[in-house]
């Protein structure tokens, strides 16, 4: 049983309609929700660090599988002469928590939610607290409209031109972000064996945007005969981050341009 949804009072009320209205959302049309019917986006704006009666989490867990839907019907549509490995590929792009999180960022959710004071306070987590709520405002979309009867076009009308921007980039550049199997997959196509990443955390302050310092090694030739040799650097806030730069400086480095 899903716990008694939060209350508006009225200021509360018009600031969510005015909110979802810059998702590209009308709330009063027909199949919305109405004036009256935005207590589930309320509970998706209520973080758990908030520590409210209600809270996020559990619209997050439906929208993570909304949103995957939704990705996945939009590629169908939008570029249906793809294969389907190429279909996986771009929907992790349009679905990751990287996306998410920019996507929340864009749309300024941050002056809507409520979030805890050291959840407010971690800026290294701001990134994951943004994707967690954007994923709970697909799934409240989801519901608000109707659920299995409706609700996936609010989702697929707020969404759809954010991916059409970032499925132009990602189609220009396929390893945009995924830089580390882009790597993987060229040296062992080359007979290189696999990449070898070393890691250091050369500064302790919270949220340092160069926290961590990344080299890989790629072998110099196949087999016995080659040696390990630095083929790039990186810096990023996390190992995963560092080890990214990394990756793409040395495809950068490594990999032959495509012809013009």
């Amino acid at each position: 049983m899903r716990p008694a949804q939060p209350k508006l009072t009225p200021a509360r009320r018009q600031q969510l309609l005015a909110f979802v209205a810059s998702l590209g959302l009308d709330p009063r049309a027909a199949g919305g929700p109405g004036p009256d019917g935005l207590a589930v986006i309320e509970e998706a704006l209520s973080h758990s660090s908030a520590g409210l009666a209600v809270n996020h989490e559990q619209l997050e867990f439906l929208g993570d599988a909304v949103l995957r839907l939704a990705a996945s019907e939009f590629l169908r549509q939008e570029q249906p002469q793809l294969p389907v490995g190429r279909h996986a590929a771009l929907r992790a792009q349009l679905v990751s928590d990287r996306w998410l999180a920019q996507l929340a960022e864009h749309c300024q959710i941050a002056r809507v939610w409520h979030l805890g004071a050291m959840a407010a306070g971690d800026a290294a987590g701001r990134a994951t607290v943004l994707a967690e709520t954007a994923e709970a405002l697909i799934g409240a979309l989801y519901l608000a409209w109707g659920g299995p009867r409706g609700g996936l076009e609010p989702v697929q009308v707020w969404l759809a031109p954010h991916w059409r921007t970032s499925l132009d980039r990602y189609l220009a550049d396929p390893d945009l972000h995924n830089w580390k199997s882009a790597l993987q997959e060229w040296s062992q196509g080359q007979g290189l064996g696999l990449p070898h990443y070393s890691c250091s955390e050369t500064s302790q302050r919270h949220g340092d945007p160069e926290r961590f310092s990344c080299q890989v090694m790629v072998s110099t030739g196949a087999g016995a005969a080659g040696t390990a040799a630095v083929a790039g650097e990186g810096k990023g806030p996390s190992r995963r981050a560092a080890e990214q730069a990394a990756a793409a400086a040395a495809l950068e480095r490594l990999r032959p341009a495509p012809a013009a």
